[in-house]
């Protein structure tokens, strides 16, 4: 057990996560649903594939894909699946508030659902125990956090000028990107689901002579994979009915390979997340254990927003927006720990 260097870890992957949205600055000529597909087949099927081909001993990756209880993988997949609503509504949530609000308020949500629903669906009344009692506390303490960083935008939106706002965000829309983030944030609680669904995967990986750091990789193929599907058929359905499937081909070879390179880079930023996440997790002492996903989180609600300063998304507002901005923020980190606390 090392601590500190599993809080260093898990804050390389809050890097990695609050950074993935930037290169998409630097797609040209595609739309939204071109370039977060392309961003999605890389973070979600090569690179789980490579990552998990690399830290998985030589051989044992397929032997431990086909030990695996069938439902652990369907379950890890199906939860994948939820979770895909929740990853394609993010990236809407960025497209309309930006980076610093977009993230702040769906993964605060983030955080505090995915504590909060599980005892709910298995029927616990969170109101018998201290624990329980912590758990609702956190997440009213969360929704308060989400009312303050909402304040903040408003105010926002009331000091900018319409030129301003597209400057710092190009379609920027408080009201819808406040509630596709709500959405958001509820269905990528769903991603702790499928961690939770594929322990017996990790059961066989670690049998097969895996490290312990990486033992939560060939779960993430199958969690994923699920999420692919979901962003795939939808991402598949606006280049249809915007005829944006043109994106593909109707570009220069300098522009195309320009794309795949940000998108790539985009998806790479995204996945290692969850790779540093699993190898920091696994180097904190069990009393500290459970807060690792609050640490992610809180982390990567302070690194987009120091993203949303450095792109310019707060210039020219008040000392006072800034304020009520840095409040809510503070709550909202405050939130997640209490959450995980109970």
């Amino acid at each position: 057990m090392d601590p500190i260097s599993g809080i260093l870890l898990i804050a390389l992957g809050s890097i990695g996560a609050a950074s993935f949205y930037v290169p998409f600055k630097k797609v040209k000529l595609w739309a939204w649903e071109s370039y977060w597909i392309s961003q999605g087949l890389f973070a979600w099927i090569i690179i789980p594939w490579i990552f998990a081909l690399i830290f998985i001993p030589k051989g044992e990756l397929m032997p431990i894909i086909s030990e695996a209880p069938s439902r652990a993988k369907f379950m890890a997949a199906f939860f994948g699946l939820l979770w895909g609503f929740g990853g394609l509504t993010f990236g809407l949530a960025l497209r309309y508030l930006g980076v610093a609000l977009g993230q702040s308020i769906a993964l605060g949500l983030c955080a505090a659902f995915g504590t909060l629903l599980p005892p709910i669906i298995a029927g616990d009344n969170l109101f018998s125990t201290t624990g329980g009692i912590l758990t609702v506390i956190g997440v009213a303490i969360t929704v308060a956090g989400i009312i303050i960083i909402g304040y903040a935008g408003s105010l926002k939106s009331q000091e900018m000028t319409e030129e301003e706002k597209k400057a710092a965000v190009k379609e920027f829309a408080l009201k819808k990107g406040i509630l596709i983030a709500i959405f958001a944030g509820i269905m990528s609680a769903c991603f702790n689901f499928g961690f939770e669904a594929g322990k017996p995967i990790e059961t066989i990986a670690l049998e097969h002579g895996t490290n312990p750091l990486f033992q939560k990789n060939p779960t993430l193929i199958f969690i994923l994979m699920g999420g692919f599907i979901t962003n795939l058929v939808y991402c598949v359905f606006l280049n249809i009915r915007n005829k944006t499937y043109t994106d593909y081909y109707n570009v220069s070879g300098s522009v195309l390979m320009n794309n795949l390179f940000f998108t790539f880079l985009a998806g790479l930023l995204w996945f290692l997340q969850f790779h540093f996440f699993g190898m920091g997790s696994s180097k904190l002492p069990a009393g500290m254990a459970v807060f690792g996903w609050s640490i992610l989180m809180a982390l990567n609600i302070a690194i987009s927003n120091i993203w949303g300063i450095i792109l310019n998304e707060w210039k020219g507002v008040k000392t006072k927006t800034i304020v009520v901005l840095i409040i809510g923020i503070i709550v909202l980190i405050l939130s997640t720990f209490i959450v995980k606390l109970g």
